[in-house]
């Protein structure tokens, strides 16, 4: 019993400081510069990339190719999103925490979306060299 107790903790803290991980990479990632194409082609203006900016930059995402055959990188910043979206109209009291969050997620898929344009020119470059 008590080994099970402290196998069950042991899991949790586990999962919530892998998840303080997560969200730490994501904050780095996000706090990049993002280009002025990713800012014409997404539509996000020049005051900052704001929560509703994330559904822009996912179409752009969709939109373009992958050269490089990354295209799982996406998935878990969507799940997030659409947690802290939820959980934001459940409980109307996170609201600002949430806009923050999805702030966060749109600003880090705007880099990653720069940093696949860029993988994209130079393979591009790479097979014309051929």
């Amino acid at each position: 019993m008590v080994a099970a107790t402290i196998i069950s903790v042991s899991l949790v803290a586990f999962t919530l400081l892998g998840l303080s991980y997560w969200r730490a990479t994501i904050s780095g990632i996000a706090a990049n510069a993002i280009s002025d194409r990713i800012r014409v082609a997404s539509g996000i203006g020049q005051k900052g990339v704001g929560p509703r900016d994330f559904r822009n930059i996912i179409i752009l995402k969709d939109l373009s190719p992958d050269l490089c055959g990354q295209a799982k990188c996406f998935k878990a910043i969507c799940a997030y999103y659409c947690a802290v979206n939820t959980l934001s109209k459940i409980i109307p009291v996170m609201r600002g925490w949430a806009d923050a969050e999805m702030a966060t997620c749109a600003r880090y898929a705007a880099v990653r979306m720069e940093q696949r344009l860029e993988r994209n020119m130079v393979y591009a470059a790479q097979v014309r060299g051929l």
